[in-house]
């Protein structure tokens, strides 16, 4: 039962690390179907990254003395399931890694929208020390996605002149 803003604070804190795990078992299969060199390069890099993202929620669980087990995030689970269909398709390499990408930014996207709303939430029960460490990942998302969109300028036109060739 969510009886105040700390139990939903710690609720959603559930959600986001559970999507954390998620993605971290997903981006092996990302690279690994992604033909773009810079596209398996970004999704490498991203992985550890992630892996950073669930050391920072288990330490934030630590300071809260909460546990971080009990939750799984069916919202990452649908955007996963999504990407895996993406990876599972016939289609052009210029296509397929446009689709990825695609895929890759609505997971950003979700994440982004959870760390800026836990981080709000930190900083709205004085938790600061928590907010701090929930901004940087909140910064380190906004920094993968405009990565993204730096790869998906290129590649979508690849995958444009796949269509016409």
């Amino acid at each position: 039962m969510l009886e105040d803003l700390m139990d939903l604070f710690v609720d959603e804190l559930k959600d986001l690390y559970s999507a954390e795990t998620q993605i971290t078992k997903a981006l092996p299969k990302m690279v690994k179907a992604a033909t773009s060199k810079d596209l398996k390069l970004a999704f490498a890099s991203h992985l550890q990254e992630t892996e950073g993202h669930v050391r920072r929620l288990d330490h934030i669980f630590e300071l809260l003395e909460k546990s971080p087990k009990g939750k799984t995030c069916k919202g990452m689970k649908g955007l996963l399931e999504e990407g895996s269909e993406m990876i599972k398709e016939d289609a052009d390499p210029d296509v397929k890694d446009a689709g990825l990408i695609s895929a890759a930014q609505r997971v950003e996207h979700y994440e982004m929208a959870g760390y800026g709303t836990v981080r709000t939430y930190a900083e709205i029960l004085r938790r600061d020390d928590v907010a701090k460490i929930l901004q940087e990942t909140l910064q380190e998302e906004k920094s993968a996605d405009t990565k993204l969109t730096k790869l998906a300028q290129q590649i979508n036109v690849q995958a444009k002149s796949a269509a016409a060739a």
